[in-house]
């Protein structure tokens, strides 16, 4: 294998992306055991990667890497991405290969030319195999800190189970509607004594509210909405902790894998060819098979296209309720 003794990895966005690299920075810290791993993503996201073990700096776009490194990994590859390996001395460097291609025919004509679903932490190793790097059958990572558990450990009870419910993604299409989520909640309340903790960012304050909103008011008291109100690395610390988890196809999702939680997965627009299910972790996945209309899009759209949202109103609540129900029994 290649000596190497200084190696970046470059991955700007966003939470999920950014923690399907880390079973890439394991392989490369198993490879190379003496080489410096840097990382460099953009501001928000520094958190995420902390307190990971195998790298030794952070940067930023703000303030990027500089120097000699033996080998860029390249996971972001564009014209920002480029900048900052132009701004070094690379003396080798490798890109994730987006293809972007096969996303645009499954979207505009739906036709699948991924054949086998292959996750991107698969295909982010690819962008190193030519030295020999593999992977494993481990998952992803997380590291939050001593405060950061003690202050998730507050909101855990012993002896009464914990479901996380994160609600939130950044685009409409990727976002099971509230009242639904109201629904499954009292179906599961209705069955079992839980906990169910909210948990998603400031912007995703709105629906949370919605939800309390639609409870009926019996259950209010077992739900417990904390979006808005931890950081980052808080909410990993509280999603550490729980028993299950009930999500949309968004960055919590994959943060809550890294502890190898029960997944339940609810896909609107999103398709599992892209790569992106949890990694090396059980889950559940529903989705609405047989809707010509879908995917609509790679990542997500601020409303459905069709106008009937079919793709997450016809995700069954007593289907979701009673898979989770059997799981926690």
């Amino acid at each position: 294998m290649q000596n190497i003794n200084k190696i970046l990895v470059i991955r700007l966005s966003s939470i999920g992306d950014i923690i399907l690299t880390t079973p890439l920075l394991r392989s490369l810290k198993l490879a190379w055991p003496e080489a410096r791993i840097d990382y460099c993503t953009k501001a928000p996201f520094v958190p995420l990667l902390s307190a990971n073990p195998r790298i030794i700096s952070i940067y930023t776009t703000q303030q990027p890497p500089s120097g000699t490194y033996d080998l860029v990994v390249d996971l972001q590859n564009n014209l920002r991405s480029h900048a900052i390996v132009r701004g070094l001395r690379a003396l080798r460097v490798v890109r994730y290969r987006k293809e972007n291609w096969k996303k645009w025919l499954l979207v505009q004509c739906k036709i699948n030319m991924y054949g086998t679903c292959t996750s991107v932490v698969d295909r982010y190793l690819d962008s190193v195999k030519e030295f020999g790097v593999s992977g494993d059958l481990q998952g992803c990572e997380l590291y939050p800190t001593s405060e950061e558990q003690s202050f998730a450990l507050t909101y855990f009870k012993a002896g009464r189970k914990t479901l996380a419910l994160c609600f939130g993604a950044k685009h409409f299409t990727k976002r099971y509607p509230p009242h639904h989520f109201a629904s499954v909640i009292s179906l599961l309340l209705k069955e079992q004594p839980l906990q169910v903790l909210l948990l998603g960012g400031k912007e995703d304050a709105s629906q949370a509210s919605e939800i309390m909103n639609v409870l009926p008011e019996a259950y209010r008291s077992m739900v417990v909405n904390l979006a808005g109100n931890c950081s980052l690395m808080q909410t990993a610390a509280l999603l550490q902790y729980t028993d299950a988890v009930l999500c949309n196809d968004t960055g919590l999702m994959h943060m809550a894998s890294a502890f190898g939680k029960k997944l339940y997965v609810l896909f609107g627009s999103s398709s599992a060819a892209f790569g992106f299910l949890p990694y090396h972790t059980p889950y559940d996945l529903f989705e609405v098979d047989g809707l010509n209309c879908r995917p609509c899009s790679h990542i997500g759209r601020d409303h459905c296209p069709k106008g009937h949202f079919r793709c997450m109103n016809d995700l069954s609540q007593s289907l979701i309720a009673g898979k989770i129900l059997d799981y926690l029994q």
